[in-house]
């Protein structure tokens, strides 16, 4: 079961908030993402008519996503390279992705305890995870695309606002997978998956960036950007919908890029979290998370992800620039 902190200083909140930008920050988290036919992610067929990754992995086989292995235990703990688990990024992603990992890289994933509830109409799963070691992995977004995307929803002359930049993972952490689903008569269904990257005290190693461009000359270009913006990530959900597909995410601190994490950072987060609405995710993105879910039901030994068709590039970099 996870165990969370709270931090006592929230209650601090009855200053003027003068930054109204950090309320909108984290609001465009992967906004403008693909949006596809919803999908039932443990059906025995998909929209696309291939057997689901959820009843044995059978997608892989068409696939070269990695594989990530389960252990459930931290005796029978088994190491996975950081950049195998934050696959997901680029397939929720909306425009191309390229992915840093630092030299030398040591850092590893793996479940370390697993709790299951099942009951006649519902079931519930909470597998803890440690991410152990050094080095960093960090997915950057095209802002190419993203600009693209964008500024043809912008009035003339309007500066685009707080664009996705990055989501980043440094260093070591320690948080949890809550599964929820129902059961209707043998079928079990994942209708949720939660990703808690902050848990037992320990603040979460994930971070997004991002940034804001005027036009210069009617053009807006990434070297123009300005009030570069950093947000420590708590959470990340993923539903299963028949809808559009979306995510929802919790922070934990917004600070200027050049800051530290700080108390008013701490305000701002808390102020954000009360008004960031789900963002819609690319439909294969947003099943894989729930297959990933009901692999974790299943207590599988391992969970391969499917391609990810727009990483730009993969590669190994000294030093992270940003």
């Amino acid at each position: 079961m996870c165990a969370y902190l709270i931090n006592p200083r929230v209650v601090l909140i009855g200053h003027h908030l003068s930054g109204l930008s950090a309320i909108t920050v984290v609001c465009i988290l992967l906004l403008m993402v693909r949006v596809g036919k919803s999908s039932d992610p443990n059906s025995f067929t998909d929209s696309r008519g291939s057997k689901s990754v959820t009843e044995g992995n059978n997608a892989a086989k068409d696939s070269n996503g990695p594989t990530i292995m389960l252990s459930y235990s931290k005796e029978t703990f088994k190491e996975n390279p950081i950049s195998s688990f934050m696959y997901f990024v680029p397939l929720i992603s909306p425009t191309l992705v390229d992915r840093e990992t630092s030299a030398n890289n040591e850092q590893q994933f793996g479940i370390i305890s697993y709790e299951r509830k099942v009951t006649s109409k519902s079931f519930y799963v909470t597998c803890e995870f440690e991410v152990l070691r050094k080095g960093f992995h960090k997915n950057t977004f095209d802002p190419v695309g993203m600009i693209a995307t964008h500024t043809g929803k912008l009035k003339k002359g309007k500066p685009l606002i707080n664009m996705l930049d990055y989501i980043k993972l440094e260093g070591e952490g320690f948080g949890c997978i809550k599964v929820k689903g129902k059961i209707i008569g043998s079928t079990k269904t994942v209708t949720e998956v939660d990703i808690h990257f902050k848990a037992g005290g320990i603040k979460s190693p994930v971070t997004v960036g991002f940034y804001s461009i005027k036009p210069k000359n009617g053009q807006y270009k990434y070297e123009n950007r300005y009030d570069e913006l950093i947000a420590r990530v708590d959470t990340l959900t993923f539903k299963k919908s028949e809808k559009s597909t979306k995510m929802g995410i919790t922070v934990a601190s917004i600070n200027k890029g050049t800051e530290s994490d700080s108390l008013w950072g701490h305000i701002k987060a808390v102020i954000a979290n009360l008004l960031i609405k789900p963002v819609q995710v690319d439909e294969l993105g947003n099943d894989t998370m729930l297959n990933f879910g009901y692999a974790l039901l299943k207590k599988k030994p391992a969970f391969t992800f499917p391609k990810a068709k727009n990483i730009k590039e993969d590669r190994t970099v000294v030093t992270d620039h940003k």
